[in-house]
């Protein structure tokens, strides 16, 4: 079973990293770079202002990681450091030898208008894959912290009291302060020591972590009575576990206040969920929903098959099967209105739990056609089964080899299925989100490739492809705690 569970882990990884190369091989070479600005109103509004457009698109790029990219002074520094300030002039002799240097090294070298130099040179493809893999995951430490004005800076990891008195991991010299904190939300025990880096999402949330993207709450600042290091209280959406290291030329009055150190740069409580906790509510609760009905209804289709409840539950199959769901969504929608529910997510909001009913109730319904189909598939497949004959040749009663025998083999394909439905509901119902304006993750890549956020494109394709891969995995595993008889073999295989 180990020697199964490995291999199957190794190759999940493997196949996860060749789709996420494949992805970033046609988006950094056959998409055209300018696109990234479609969208981008900075950059519209830079159109008068040649110098500094040339300046946004090429800081873009860098930060992005299509070029690296030199200012004057950045080129002065690296070739004629002893005559910085000679060489910084516009006109200067030093630059033009240096700019020589440059183009000798292949970058391209031009001049703004205003007469000074710039130079940038395209990043190789596989170095930009060697980017983004080997920075992917980040393991916060004592030296994360670069920060010239704080020379004293203490480095070290220690077991300390966080602002509530209670004992946490904390660090100096690390980004996070808190490292291993505890708290009285989900799954209560927090850490900061690894976390995944998916890069940052542009032009939409310009240069905001994806990862936060995702899984900071949304909405207005919510603030709450707390108390700060200094011994400050007051009501405030600082969320204090969150703080990260903050150089100390960028402190101002108002961190001084409330902080002892220069872990000041915290997020804030939001009003509302993530998208990720949002479509994780709305994607659970209407796949349980689904199999509540469906399960049920496709065990009664098989026991009865040929009779009325097979007929009825015939024709919803069909109908299911029948109508797209695009019309089924707004049909649903227009029937909830009428019961007096809202008609999109934003007219109550979160808080509200009218919110939530017609979307759950539509996306529970959508579900309800396939799984009744397959239940009902898997039930007669087992009744003419060998063993079955058996076992009423045996004298056993229709309801004893229903409940002992027939359900137990043919519920577990759902069972196999279970993990990835729960799972991949993180991934949203694009159109069910769409239509009722649902801020969740459903709409996340549909808009990344209209935007054209390349960042966010390969950030969801590693997520999605690692979530679908890993969690056939769980559902493989799953299986053998359904039914014992079951056994992975190493190749890959079950008997």
């Amino acid at each position: 079973m180990k020697k199964y569970v490995w291999g199957r882990i190794v190759r999940a990884i493997l196949s996860a990293v060749i789709v996420t190369i494949i992805a970033m091989v046609m988006i950094y070479t056959l998409i055209p770079r300018h696109l990234i600005f479609k969208n981008d109103p900075t950059y519209q509004k830079l159109g008068g202002k040649a110098d500094d457009r040339e300046r946004y698109k090429n800081t873009a790029y860098e930060r992005l990681g299509y070029i690296t990219f030199d200012e004057q002074a950045d080129m002065c520094k690296a070739y004629a450091s002893d005559n910085f300030d000679a060489c910084n002039q516009v006109g200067s002799t030093y630059i033009q030898e240096v700019a020589e240097k440059y183009k000798a090294d292949g970058w391209t070298v031009k001049q703004y208008k205003a007469g000074s130099y710039y130079a940038y040179k395209d990043v190789p493809i596989i170095k930009t894959i060697a980017n983004f893999f080997s920075n992917l995951i980040e393991i916060d430490h004592p030296w994360r912290v670069s920060d010239s004005s704080n020379p004293d800076l203490e480095r070290k990891i220690y077991i300390g009291k966080d602002y509530n008195g209670v004992p946490a991991l904390m660090g100096s010299g690390t980004k996070h302060k808190y490292l291993i904190y505890f708290d009285g939300s989900f799954p209560f025990i927090h850490q900061n020591i690894l976390s995944l880096n998916l890069g940052k999402s542009y032009p939409s949330y310009a240069y905001v972590e994806i990862s936060k993207v995702i899984t900071s709450g949304q909405g207005t600042e919510q603030s709450f009575d707390q108390k700060f290091e200094t011994g400050s209280t007051g009501k405030s959406a600082v969320l204090q576990h969150s703080c990260t290291y903050k150089n100390t030329k960028n402190l101002d009055k108002l961190d001084k206040n409330k902080f002892t150190d220069n872990y000041a740069n915290c997020d804030t409580k939001k009003k509302d969920p993530s998208m990720i906790s949002t479509s994780m509510i709305f994607g659970v609760i209407a796949l349980l929903l689904a199999y509540l009905i469906a399960i049920p209804a496709g065990i009664l289709m098989a026991s009865k098959k040929g009779k009325l409840p097979d007929h009825i539950g015939t024709i919803w199959i069909n109908f299911m099967i029948a109508v797209p769901s695009l019309a089924f969504i707004f049909f649903g929608r227009q029937i909830f209105y009428l019961l007096g529910l809202p008609q999109s997510f934003p007219q109550l909001g979160a808080h509200d739990i009218r919110s939530y009913i017609p979307a759950i109730v539509i996306l529970a319904l959508m579900n309800t056609g396939s799984l009744m189909l397959w239940t009902r598939r898997y039930m007669l497949d087992q009744s003419s089964s060998d063993y079955v004959k058996f076992a009423r040749a045996k004298g056993l009663s229709q309801s004893e080899i229903f409940k002992k025998h027939i359900l137990r083999n043919a519920i577990i394909p759902i069972v196999h299925d279970l993990p990835a439905s729960i799972i991949l509901t993180i991934t949203g119902a694009v159109l069910t989100e769409t239509v009722f304006a649902i801020p969740g993750t459903g709409k996340l890549l549909p808009d990344a490739i209209n935007e054209h956020n390349n960042s966010m494109i390969i950030a969801l394709t590693i997520l999605y492809t690692s979530l679908s891969i890993f969690s056939v995995l769980i559902g493989d595993l799953l299986m053998t705690v359904v039914d014992p008889r079951i056994k992975l073999t190493d190749d890959g295989g079950t008997h």
